[in-house]
């Protein structure tokens, strides 16, 4: 009795501390820059398991000094077009991707760039019903401690863009030869075509297929028209 009595004194204090930690950690990072996240770390151990020399190139930079406006705004067009309007979960692109599942149909994405965010700061890729609830868990605090702009912002720094290349200075960098600022339209289109898939897909090399998507994209961006953030800004954060 005295040792299951432990036991759950233990399991109680570890489940509080992972509580208090991860809001600590999505408090912090509602300001400071993200150094590193899992995924870099993971690529890094992969590359030295298979004999290669470490690859990562990640430099962070502020969204409205260090980035073209038109980054955003290509990511949302390609990604998650509710994204200004959502808390954090598009419920209808969950349907239509359950209805396909069931259907038997090729499968959609229907993570959010509030769930990627979540993925890529906090936790590991991969599946399974335990990463899943992480990763609604953390989508939820970031969606009430952060606005949309700090959620688009980490983001864009933090996504895998490329082998070893991280966020949107890094890309435009290593493929386009300028920093992020001074990125084109269409380099951002090109960017934001490549992210279901960077390690298959490239923006410096692109495939007639990503520069069809590339060009719908575009199209995507002209419908959208401007993302506002200041409204975002006031009830993002709640």
């Amino acid at each position: 009795m005295k040792i299951l009595k432990r036991l759950r004194n233990i399991i109680r204090w570890a489940v509080c501390l992972f509580f208090l930690s991860s809001i600590l950690a999505v408090l912090a990072y509602r300001w400071l820059p993200v150094p590193v996240t899992p995924l870099m770390l993971i690529r890094c151990c992969q590359q030295m398991g298979r004999g290669e020399k470490i690859r990562l190139k990640h430099h962070w930079v502020e969204m409205d000094k260090g980035m073209a406006p038109d980054l955003a705004l290509a990511v949302v067009a390609s990604e998650d077009q509710r994204f200004m309007t959502h808390n954090g979960f598009d419920f209808d692109a969950i349907s239509k991707a359950w209805d396909e599942r069931q259907s038997g149909k090729r499968k959609r994405g229907a993570s959010t760039i509030s769930q990627q965010t979540a993925k890529n700061v906090f936790l590991w890729p991969g599946g399974g019903w335990f990463r899943k609830g992480l990763e609604a868990y953390f989508t939820i605090l970031i969606e009430l401690m952060w606005d949309k702009h700090r959620i688009m912002e980490v983001y864009l720094n933090c996504i895998e863009m490329g082998d070893g290349i991280y966020g949107a200075d890094a890309v435009a960098w290593q493929h386009f030869g300028r920093g992020a600022d001074r990125l084109t339209r269409a380099n951002c289109a090109l960017i934001a075509a490549t992210l279901p898939n960077p390690l298959k897909f490239s923006s410096k090399e692109p495939s007639p297929y990503m520069l069809r998507r590339q060009t719908q994209i575009m199209r995507q961006m002209r419908n959208l028209g401007k993302l506002n953030w200041e409204d975002q800004s006031r009830t993002g954060a709640r």
